[in-house]
Formats: C-alpha cells, structure tokens, sequence
C-alpha cells in the first residue's frame, strides 16, 4: 500500500509517518512540496506509465503551489484521477473545507493530528480505492472480451460473392461493439443462392448472442431444407427453443431470406417482418412483401412465399430498418437516391457511398445498426 505524505514542515512528516509505520503501512514516501510531488509521479510526461500510488496526504498551506491548486492539477492527468487526496491541515476554514473537496479531495483532517481520526479517514479512502480499482480492472476484462466477441461476430459474417453468375456485397455499420444486424449468403448448387439479412430486437450483448445462435444453425438449415417458407419455420422453431415462461419478452428478429436461381431467373422469398427490398429489373421497381410475421413471436405462423421471375440483369437491395431510422423523413425519396449511387458503381466502392450518403442526410448520431445487402446477377 503506497502512500506519499506532502508537507513542508518536517515535524510534520516525521508525525505522520510515525503513525502510519507504527500502524503497519511501509511503504510511505515523502514530498516537501507540490513541486517535488509532481517529480515524483511525472505528471508532466503523457508516456509514463501510472506511478503506484494508492492514497496522497496533503497539506493544505505550502509555498509556491498551495496543496487546492496541486490537487487540482493532480486529478486533471488520467492515470491519477482516482488517486484518494486527504488534506491535514490547520485551518479551520469551513469555506476552505468545502472549497477542498470540490477541488477533489476524498476528505480532510484537522491539525494537531488526532491519530484515530487519521487513520479511520485512510482506511476509508482506500477502501473506496480498493473498490474503484476492482470495478476498473472488471471493465478492461469486459472490454477485451467484448472486443474478442466482436471481432468473432464479423469473422461469420459472409465474404463478398464475385463469380461468373452473381454479385454479393454488404455494407455493415453497428452502433455499438456489439450489433444485432446479421446477413449470410451461401451457395446451394451450381446455380441457386441462398442469401439471408436479419435484424435481431435489440443490439448488444443479448442479441448478438442470439444472432451467432441462429448463425450456428443457418448454414445447416439453407443448405438442408433451401425452400424460402420452410427455412424460416424452422428458425422460428430454433427461435422459440430460447422462450420462457418467466420472461415477460421473448427474443425474435425480422428478416428476408430468398432464393436466387441464376438459371431460370427466379427468384422465391420470405418477407418476416422486414422492411421491403427493391427489385430493379429492366425498368421496373418492385418491392419484396409476402411473408409472414417476425421469426419467433409466435409458435405457430402463417407464411406466405413470394416468387417472381426476371429476364436480363436484376439487381436486389435489402436494408435493416438502421437505415431508414437515419434516413428520417422523405425515406423513399432518399432510398431511391442510394439506390441510383449504388447501381453503377464497383462494389469495393459501395461502403464508402453508403457512408458518404449517410454524413449528407443524416446529421444525427447513429442510433440503430445499419445494413445493406447488394445483389446482382449477371447475364450470361
């Protein structure tokens, strides 16, 4: 337990340090004035490492710098702003007192020193010391591992697709570490792909853990049953698997998971919930509706399958409802403006186009996650 003791008067410090020995506390080191205090935990280099000091006993009254203006500096520099100061001093000031502990100080002692009182007000500051250190050292784990759980959400994230036959690209922006949004493509056989984007409730931890749940069984799931209806049954099944009865909201998701079929150019889905995709095929726009519910409300659903047909190149753009909460007023208007940005540009471009397009219309700070899913087939 290391403890400085500042205080220009020598008598002072031989007391203090007495006590403090006599009471067990060894490790005590002493400044003779703020100066020196500031040598000692060389507060003006930004580079060194935090000097290990648990608690600081302060006189108030010293030359040059006086012990308000030095705590003051003190707690200004990060690596000591939770560093304890209890001021030992003559005056009997109230104002002074007040003025102490609005500089930062944890709390003061009167001289002439009363031993029981000084060591009661130690013991008090560093176990508050002791507390503020266990919750700073539980948040760096908490950190890490949230920075180890995300960077494992964005590795089974799908990669871009760039074959002979069709184009899969996504731009993610979560709003926190981490998100709720989730997209997934996989392919079938020679010419079907199963492309899926979800948006789970919530984001955070409890959704993300939810969303890496559904990921572990979406591959299983497309590869093994493919039809668009039947898929999102058994996810709602999955989904209600995590139901209980004590919780007064169960967990759920919208989604749109399709079908594309490169060869006959058809493509079947199911809309849960989500909002619309656009379909751009010839000069045509359309919007993907059928479905159903969102996956995991209810047991039993009732889902309808969308399927249409298109001829030549089509290109698909789905987005979670991040992206209309930023986009604000006159959505569709919007929409159609990204959707024009993004349709002749290489896909290594669309991540900065979708954020260059959010800075222009969205002035405030990103509340929900943000996807958008671009698909284009290619004419053979």
């Amino acid at each position: 337990m290391s403890i400085i003791i500042v205080d220009d008067n020598t008598t002072n410090q031989i007391i203090i340090k007495a006590i403090l020995n006599k009471e067990g506390y060894q490790d005590l080191k002493i400044a003779s004035s703020a100066m020196e205090l500031y040598d000692m935990l060389d507060i003006d280099n930004a580079c060194t490492a935090e000097t290990n000091v648990d608690l600081i006993l302060m006189d108030m009254m010293m030359p040059e710098i006086d012990g308000l203006e030095a705590c003051k500096r003190i707690l200004q520099v990060e690596r000591y702003k939770d560093v304890p100061i209890i001021f030992v001093t003559a005056l009997g000031d109230s104002n002074k007192m007040a003025e102490a502990l609005d500089a930062g100080a944890s709390d003061y002692v009167m001289k002439p020193i009363n031993k029981m009182e000084l060591l009661a007000r130690i013991r008090s500051s560093l176990r508050l010391k002791r507390e503020i250190d266990w919750h700073k050292e539980r948040d760096m784990q908490m950190k890490t591992k949230l920075e180890l759980a995300k960077k494992v959400q964005r590795n089974v994230l799908s990669q871009p697709i760039n074959d002979d036959q069709i184009t899969v690209s996504a731009v993610y922006q979560p709003s926190s570490e981490l998100a709720g949004d989730f997209y997934a493509w996989y392919r079938i056989d020679q010419s079907r792909y199963g492309v899926i984007l979800l948006d789970m409730m919530g984001h955070g931890i409890s959704s993300s853990l939810v969303c890496m749940y559904i990921s572990s069984v979406l591959k299983d799931t497309i590869m093994r049953i493919t039809e668009p209806d039947l898929v999102m049954h058994e996810l709602n099944r999955y989904m209600n698997q995590l139901y209980k009865k004590e919780e007064l909201l169960n967990y759920y998701f919208t989604a749109i998971y399709m079908v594309i079929d490169t060869d006959k150019k058809i493509i079947e889905y199911v809309n849960a919930g989500h909002p619309p995709g656009k379909v751009l095929t010839g000069g045509d726009e359309l919007l993907l509706t059928e479905g159903c519910c969102a996956i995991g409300l209810f047991e039993n659903i009732d889902i309808r399958k969308g399927t249409f047909a298109y001829e030549g190149q089509m290109k698909l753009f789905l987005y979670t409802d991040g992206l209309s909460e930023a986009l604000g007023d006159n959505e569709e208007v919007k929409l159609h403006l990204l959707v024009e940005r993004l349709r002749g540009e290489e896909v290594c471009e669309h991540t900065a186009i979708v954020s260059d397009f959010l800075s222009e219309f969205n002035n405030e700070s990103q509340k929900d996650d943000i996807c958008v899913v671009m698909i284009t087939t290619k004419e053979r």
